[in-house]
């Protein structure tokens, strides 16, 4: 995937059955594939890869909506659990995410923001929760 190459090492990239994930120092960014469902078992399989990474450290995770994917948004219950997680930024110029994320900021409870670039949400990250 590498969608950074400056300024921002890459630590890891996984490649999951439902997605992208690359681990940066102090964020995650991941993509989502398109037409997935999102279950507690793929939130999970994200849960153990940001223990990995960022046990004892906050970290930040930006998802980068390229694809057309469904998420319960009763899912950020667990969500919101991971104590270390200290913000989600979605990144897209989709109309139809704009609506979803109302809902989802609403479930998620926390920091969550939308951009229409992914450079505007690694530098909000970066500013506000690093």
């Amino acid at each position: 995937m590498k969608v950074l190459t400056e300024n921002h090492k890459l630590i890891k990239s996984y490649t999951l059955d439902f997605g992208n994930i690359e681990i940066y120092p102090t964020f995650a960014i991941g993509i989502v594939n398109d037409g997935i469902d999102l279950s507690l078992e793929d939130i999970s399989e994200l849960a153990t890869i940001a223990e990995i990474h960022f046990r004892d450290r906050e970290f930040g995770y930006i998802s980068l909506r390229k694809n057309s994917y469904a998420i319960n948004p009763a899912l950020y219950n667990y969500i919101k659990e991971l104590n270390n997680l200290k913000a989600i930024a979605i990144v897209s110029d989709k109309e139809i995410f704009k609506h979803n994320f109302k809902i989802e900021k609403y479930f998620y409870g926390k920091e969550m923001a939308l951009y229409k670039s992914l450079d505007e949400a690694i530098d909000w990250m970066i500013e506000n929760f690093q």
